[in-house]
This record gives structure tokens, C-alpha cells and sequence, in this order.
């Protein structure tokens, strides 16, 4: 039956999209493991207070694996990733709450392995020969934090080190025969995506590591997720050329596998990340991304074949039996574990991100755009238009617009559905998702173009979609708002510190004081401004003028910030200096800070309660009364 729409100023569109809904039924699905033709996966769960749980598949749908109380996340980098492994149906999981690794067997009871000393693990390997686990491990030391890859006895629990002398490793793996241990290794200053070597060593029936040997990488060269394949070669996507290309080491030499302008790879913020498999033939499965969109394909014999499937996000694809296990998602479809069977095209969904049912006509579709900015450079973006099932616009009115921006800055966004963005939409704001310079997927070339630069480029990025919205007719210049979390809220704040397009922002967890920043960050990002802006102290009044607490005095529109107590990333401080100096300075401000929230919100009442909060805000400081129930918010001298 055909709905009547209603004209109805936007912002105040009714939407059967809540920010409990997005809080109560979505999850997130991450590291997909096979066992043999077993299938497990992660899942966080906001309605749980943000519980890691490992799945598995059976024939009666997903069970839970891990016992409540347990929550399979590492904090290893602050970031974590690489947090669980399932090994001859044996599951061994890193426990958020005491960092120690665990072994729970088919009906058990989760057993500690590892020793109660603080330290950190993360990356585990089963080296099934040795009955032990290879893994990444982080201890520290008074003030110091050491990285290293340690043995981890099955019986004794004993650490033995296998890997010292780099700042930072990942990726422990062993041949099928058991004779070689490959790495990934990377030092200060350098970011994993910037120079990370690999590295093979001999390993004794002992378990001891001989002399390391570099096969690829380091120097402005950068490899990504080494695997071994069953005929104890050793595939690996390297970018020498600028591109994550997958490559081969034969034992003698390295090789190219395919060689295109596409992405393989990507950049490692978490441990555990994936793009290909390799089967026993030697077939090799792979999701690769150009121009912000991933496919699915086939490599065999180096003839690239690609797999045609309904998604545009694809993640993590690995071979179980005859059949492809990946996370896939598109502009219509939630994110969803998947297992595909290439014979016949078929698609199972084992698992999906989203319980809730949605009128498929009150969703926004995006677009892809691409748009002129400064020094002669494109950037990119997806522009999703105001869509409801049941409002439609006043015929003389723009929508306001949010801009947003991803967080690394080296990470990307798709357009794959967003219950995030679509409850923005729902409401009757269009949304510009940028993809600014220093994005990954398009190359090393558009990714470094924001080195040196920061706070610069991708604030000229986020401002030229504005305007170009504008200019076509798809935005109120009068309602533009540009809001960003981590690296994403530092472009959102600078933007309003250093232009005058936007008239509203919203800050999650960004940053406003570089100098602050380069104190107080954690180890794995230590350095990252180094290349961002420039080496301290030789480049530190270049900090101070691109720090948006610096120039307070510039910022005459209102922001809100959102911010976990527990953050170690960008510790509070950063927001509350912000705020203060707004507030001292009479511009509208508000500040919300989540308890037990560290760098994001994984909370159900959190999620809600920031998403309702940025509503309201928005609603308050361009003048109009969203259709919510909303909790009360304090705004700091806004005078309606």
C-alpha cells in the first residue's frame, strides 16, 4: 500500500530508526575463524556492555562459544584485534578484563594459560607440534612498554621470548612443516602502513629461533598479513609500488602474484586483519578495494577472475572446504558473516549486524562523488540524500548537511549501510561521508598526501564537499555541520577553528591540542605525528598553529563533545580544554562524558545517549524540534 508523505521541515521527520535501536539490535562481527570446516566469529555487543563473544556455526544456528563473564578482546596497541584462534575445536582467547589468555575445550570451563603479571597478548598462533602458542606480547615495565613475539607453554604456561629488538611486532606464523617463523616488524617512527619488514627465522625441533632473515619491506615499504600456503610458500601483500600488491616468497625469492592499481591490503590499526586465503590447490581468494568500493575474486595461476557478489564492503574471505566464508555489506545490507559456494553462486547468512526489520523505501541510497580541492587534487565522498517512507520536504527548503569524518586519519569509509548514518538521513539531514586525502584505498600516493599536512589537507577536503553540496543545490549553506571521532574529531574541529563554512560541530573523542597529544599518547602512536605534522621539538610551534585549542579565539560556532572517561588514546583532557575555553569565551558548548568508556562507545545506554545528545544539539543550535523524546541536555550559554 502506497503512503501518502507528508511535508514536513527537515529535522523533524519522525523515524522508526532510534538511537535505541541502533544501540539494542546492531552488533559487530569481526575475526572470522575456520577450523577445519568449522566456523567461529567475534561479535561485540553493546546490549551486553560491549562483550567481545566468539561464535560458532552448527547446524541449528550460531551458539555462543565463550561463557558470560568472559570477553574475548586485547588491548595489545591499545587497539587490540587478533583477540581469539580456534585450533582442533580448542578455542584460545585473550579475557578483556585480565589480559591473559585462556583455553576453553567443547563444554569446559575457560582455564588461564597464561601467567596473572599484567602483560598483554595478542596474534596467537597454535604451533600444535610444540603445544604451545606463538604470540604478540606487551609488557610493562615502569614506564617503558616492550613488544615482543614469546612462546607460550600449553601445559607449564611458561613465556619463553622467541622475537626481541623491534618496537613493535604482529603476525606470528609458522610453515606446515613447523621449520619457519615468519613476522611482521616495524620501529618508531614508522606506522605499520609506512615501512614494516617481513621476516623469516628457522626454528629448531627445540622451539628455538634462529638468526632472522628480511624478505620484504621497511624503508618506505610496507607488508601486510603474511600466510603461509600448504606448499610452505609464504603470500603476502607488499606495496613497493605504491599499491598492496599480493606477492609470493618461493623460499628463494619473492614474486609478484598479481600486480594492479588496486589495494590488497590494509592499514594495521588491529591485529588479526585479512584480505585473502590460500587453498590447498593453491587458489587464492581475496577481497581487494578501488575508488572506495572492495571486491570479491579468484587468483589462480596469476590470472585474477573476479567474483561477483552484492557487496561493496568485503572483509576477511577464507576458504572453508569448497566454499568462501567473508563479512560482507553494501548500501542495502547490514554487515553479515557469509558463506558463499562459487559452484553454484549461492549465499548463506549465518550471522547479520542488524536484528531489526526496516522499510527498505525509507532508506538512503549514496552516491559517489568526487569533487575538486586544493593544489589541484579529487577528493572523494558518498553524498546520502534525506529519505523517509512517510515525509517529504517543504518544495523551497535544503536539508541541513552533517559531513563526517572517518578516523586514522588512514582509514576509508564504503558505502555499505550504516544504521549510524541512516538515522541521520531518516530524519531529514544529508550526509557527506569524505573519503579527504590520506584515506586508504587509493593508493600510498593519495594516502601520504596528508603527511605534513594534517589539519590542513583533510580540512580542505571536508570543506570543498560542503561547498560543493552546496552549489549544486543539496545542502543549507546556513545548516552545514561537520562532526568526526579520534582523528575524524580533530579534521571536525579544526575545520571550525580555521574556516568559516560550517555553523555546528560535534567532536567524539578528537583531539584539540596536538602538542597534548604527542605527551600523552600511547607507544604504537608515539610517533605518528611525526610524520602527520612534522619532529618534535623542531616543528613544535607548527603544532600549536594547527591546534584548534590555540586558536579558541577563531571558533565562533557551537560544538559538543562526546567523551569516554577511560579514553588512553585521547585522554579527556583534550575535550575539557576545549570546552573550558569555549565556555570562557561565551560560544554555545556542550560536554558529555561516558564513564567506563574508553576510545569509543560500545555500551548500549552510551551509544543511545550520544546519538540522542548530537540530535538535540543540532536541533537546539539550528532551530528546529526533532520528533525524539531526548534526554536533557546542558548547553553552555546558549541563550533558547
Amino acid at each position: 500500500m502506497t503512503v501518502a508523505k507528508v511535508a514536513t521541515p527537515y529535522g523533524t521527520w519522525a523515524s522508526p530508526i532510534t538511537a535505541g535501536m541502533i544501540a539494542d539490535t546492531t552488533i559487530s562481527l569481526s575475526s572470522v575463524l575456520v577450523d577445519g570446516s568449522d566456523i567461529y566469529w567475534l561479535e561485540g555487543r553493546p546490549s551486553e556492555g560491549g562483550r567481545v563473544v566468539l561464535m560458532r556455526r552448527t547446524d541449528t544456528g550460531p551458539v555462543d562459544v565463550l561463557p558470560t563473564g568472559y570477553s574475548a578482546r586485547s588491548r595489545v596497541h591499545e587497539y587490540g584485534g587478533g583477540a581469539a584462534i580456534v585450533s582442533g575445536g580448542v578455542a584460545f582467547f585473550v579475557n578483556f578484563e585480565d589480559q591473559r589468555i585462556y583455553r576453553l575445550e567443547d563444554g569446559g570451563v575457560p582455564e588461564a594459560i597464561s601467567p596473572d603479571t599484567g602483560d598483554r597478548h595478542a596474534d596467537m598462533f597454535h604451533d600444535v607440534a610444540r603445544n604451545r602458542l606463538v604470540c604478540v606480547r606487551e609488557r610493562h615495565v615502569d614506564d617503558a612498554m616492550v613488544n615482543e613475539l614469546i612462546a607460550v607453554d600449553l601445559d607449564s604456561g611458561g613465556c619463553t621470548a622467541l622475537v626481541e629488538g623491534h618496537d613493535f611486532v604482529s603476525n606470528p606464523r609458522i610453515s606446515p612443516n613447523g621449520t619457519t617463523l615468519s613476522w611482521i616488524g616495524w620501529d618508531l617512527p614508522d606506522m605499520p602502513w609506512d615501512s614494516a619488514a617481513l621476516w623469516v627465522a628457522p626454528i629448531g625441533l627445540d622451539g628455538d629461533v634462529g638468526p632472522g632473515a628480511k624478505l620484504a619491506g621497511g624503508k618506505g615499504v610496507s607488508v601486510f598479513q603474511p600466510t603461509w600456503a600448504p606448499d610452505e610458500s609464504l603470500v603476502f601483500a607488499v606495496d613497493p609500488d605504491g599499491w598492496w600488491n599480493l606477492h609470493r616468497w618461493d623460499g628463494t625469492e619473492v614474486s609478484s602474484i598479481c600486480s594492479m592499481e588496486a589495494e590488497f591490503g590494509l592499514p594495521q590499526w588491529v591485529f588479526g586483519m585479512r584480505t585473502f586465503d590460500v587453498n590447498p590447490s593453491g587458489a587464492i581468494v581475496t577481497a581487494y578495494t578501488r575508488d572506495g568500493a572492495w571486491q570479491l575474486a579468484f587468483i589462480d595461476e596469476g590470472a585474477l577472475q573476479r567474483i561477483d557478489v552484492p557487496y561493496t564492503d568485503i572483509a576477511a574471505p577464507q576458504w572453508v572446504d569448497d566454499k568462501i566464508i567473508f563479512i560482507g555489506s553494501s548500501a542495502h545490507a547490514a554487515s553479515a558473516i557469509l558463506l558463499l559456494d562459487p559452484a553454484s553462486g549461492a549465499i548463506e547468512t549465518l550471522r547479520t549486524s542488524l536484528t531489526a526489520d526496516l522499510d527498505t523505501d525509507g532508506l538512503s541510497v549514496p552516491s559517489s562523488i568526487s569533487f575538486e580541492t586544493t593544489d589541484g587534487d579529487t577528493a572523494y565522498g558518498f553524498y546520502y540524500p534525506p529519505m523517509s517512507a512517510t515525509n517529504i520536504s517543504p518544495q523551497d527548503e535544503r536539508p541541513p548537511l552533517i559531513v563526517r569524518g572517518h578516523g586514522g586519519p588512514t582509514g576509508a569509509t564504503s558505502p555499505s549501510f550504516s544504521l549510524a548514518i541512516q538515522f541521520w538521513t531518516s530524519r531529514g539531514f544529508a550526509v557527506l561521508d569524505v573519503n579527504y586525502r590520506g584515506s586508504t584505498g587509493f593508493g600510498r600516493g593519495y594516502r601520504e598526501a596528508l603527511y605534513g599536512r594534517w589539519g590542513e589537507a583533510d580540512v580542505d577536503d571536508m570543506v570543498r564537499g560542503a561547498e560543493h553540496l552546496v552549489a549544486s543545490g543539496q545542502a543549507d549553506p546556513a545548516r552545514l555541520a561537520i562532526r568526526g571521532g579520534s582523528a575524524g574529531g580533530y579534521t571536525a574541529l579544526a575545520a571550525l577553528a580555521f574556516r568559516d563554512t560550517f555553523s555546528g560541530g560535534a567532536s567524539l573523542y578528537g583531539i584539540g591540542d596536538l602538542m597534548t597529544l604527542a605527551r600523552d599518547t600511547h607507544k604504537f602512536e608515539s610517533r605518528y605525528l611525526d610524520l602527520l605534522i612534522g619532529p618534535l621539538p623542531e616543528t613544535e610551534q607548527l603544532y600549536r598553529d594547527r591546534s584548534p585549542i590555540e586558536h579558541v579565539d577563531a571558533l565562533n560556532c557551537p560544538v559538543i563533545f562526546l567523551q569516554g572517561e577511560d579514553d588512553k588514546v585521547v585522554p579527556p583532557n583534550q575535550a575539557e580544554a576545549m570546552v573550558d575555553a569555549l565556555d570562557a569565551k561565551g560560544i554555545p558548548v556542550a560536554y558529555v562524558l561516558f564513564e567506563g568508556e574508553g576510545h569509543g562507545f560500545r555500551k548500549a545506554e552510551n551509544v543511545s545517549r550520544a546519538l540522542e545528545s548530537e540530535l538535540g544539539f543540532y536541533g537546539r543550535i539550528f532551530g528546529f524540534t526533532p520528533a525524539d523524546d531526548l534526554p536533557a541536555l546542558d548547553i553552555r550559554n546558549l541563550k533558547n
